[in-house]
């Protein structure tokens, strides 16, 4: 690999259109309680037709729809009580002209009928006669057998995170257990001669505990994988290459963290490049200029800026769209978002993506700066506002989106 493609600088709309590793997780099943927030493997077709029979939308009288038309208050139109509904069983009795059948929600719908009129359009003027005051259309106050689901069309569409109304669905049409991939295993790489175990209860001159790795595998949990903390490599040539050998067999994504400046003592681009290809070594955005992006073996391999917070806002912008990618989801779920009135103006470079960390409070989203290595920056804000590659800043007092931290 030449210099030349080794410190290639890519934007961030680059990197998300064309850094898209082929590799998937493999594909287990679950059982339906267990699958929220899981990616289905492929679509899942309905066994049969929901709901599975006509039914009533509303309290009210099953009617041949024609026996009410031109009804009004001035002049209703009168028919015969023939019977009940009731709630899951099938009815034992028709509709016939002139006639109705008292209908609960949910009800199925008797032979003869082809619509149902809502209970506060009707009157019992006398037993076993019932007013109606207004006409209905046929299919009023009806679902058909396949108005929801047809059968063999997908309940779910396959690479779409399952919700709660998809688990409601999957579970009306009987399906109990559903196709799914695996939580990506994500292996997260500490490295640096400075960086000790959170654990460690007394730091020498110039040490720090290695805050990153932490984080970081609470968003890859909160994004659907399963983190994996793999230790600290110290910077010793070979270390990390060795390390990165030993862990990408069991590995769906590898991310390096603190170990990829451009400084003579980064060993992150050499030792990735030994095992695999980079793809770039550089982003166009602020914090976090000195990223990786490679594969190695197939597998995608992230290496984050040393910094904590530049680390964490690029693995909110790269890393969680490459893990959920291996989920089988192309397109990650859209995070909560709000908007609000910037406080003072930003300005950025054209060509660069900047990503604002800011504090909304009554309306008004207030920039919080510091340097990357401070960690209480992230900490402070409800969110963050991204400043456009193309933009070269944002006017104080304008209307921006938020997107808002969990």
């Amino acid at each position: 690999m030449s210099g030349r493609e080794f410190f290639t600088t890519r934007t961030v709309a680059e990197a998300l259109a064309g850094f898209r590793p082929a590799h998937r997780t493999a594909v287990e099943t679950v059982a339906l309680p267990a699958a929220l927030h899981r990616v289905p493997a492929g679509d899942i077709p309905s066994p049969h037709a929901l709901p599975g029979f006509v039914k009533s939308t509303v309290d009210g009288f099953a009617v041949r729809a024609a026996d009410t038309y031109g009804a009004s208050d001035g002049l209703p139109s009168y028919l015969d009580l023939l019977g009940a509904v009731r709630m899951g069983t099938a009815p034992t009795v028709s509709v016939r002209p002139g006639g109705c059948v008292a209908m609960p929600t949910g009800g199925v719908l008797p032979d003869g009928a082809d619509a149902v009129v809502m209970v506060e359009f009707t009157a019992e003027t006398m037993p076993g006669t019932i007013e109606v005051t207004r006409p209905v259309a046929p299919g009023g106050g009806l679902v058909r057998a396949d108005d929801d689901v047809a059968p063999g069309a997908p309940l779910v569409p396959g690479g779409r995170p399952l919700r709660a109304p998809e688990l409601g669905l999957l579970a009306a049409a009987g399906v109990v257990s559903v196709p799914v991939r695996a939580r990506p295993r994500v292996v997260i790489i500490s490295t640096g001669d400075e960086v000790v175990p959170p654990e460690t209860a007394t730091l020498a001159a110039g040490q720090v505990r290695d805050a990153t790795a932490s984080a970081l595998a609470g968003l890859v949990f909160e994004a659907g994988g399963d983190p994996v903390l793999a230790g600290i490599v110290s910077d010793e040539p070979g270390a990390l290459k060795d390390k990165l050998t030993a862990v990408l067999p069991g590995a769906d994504l590898v991310v390096v963290s603190a170990g990829s400046s451009v400084g003579a003592r980064d060993e992150t681009a050499g030792a990735v490049a030994a095992v695999g290809e980079v793809w770039c070594h550089g982003l166009a955005i602020k914090p976090g200029k000195p990223t990786l992006l490679a594969e190695c073996g197939g597998i995608p391999v992230i290496g984050l800026p040393g910094n904590p917070l530049s680390a964490l806002v690029v693995f909110g912008q790269i890393g969680i769209p490459v893990l959920w990618r291996l989920s089988g989801c192309e397109i990650p779920p859209a995070r909560p978002s709000t908007r609000a009135r910037l406080s003072r103006d930003l300005a950025s470079a054209a060509g660069r993506l900047d990503v604002v960390q800011v504090r909304v409070r009554d309306g008004v989203a207030e920039p919080l700066f510091g340097p990357s290595a401070l960690l209480s920056v992230l900490t402070r804000a409800d969110g963050y506002v991204v400043v456009p590659e193309p933009a070269t800043g944002l006017d104080g007092g304008l209307d921006v989106d938020v997107t808002l931290y969990a």
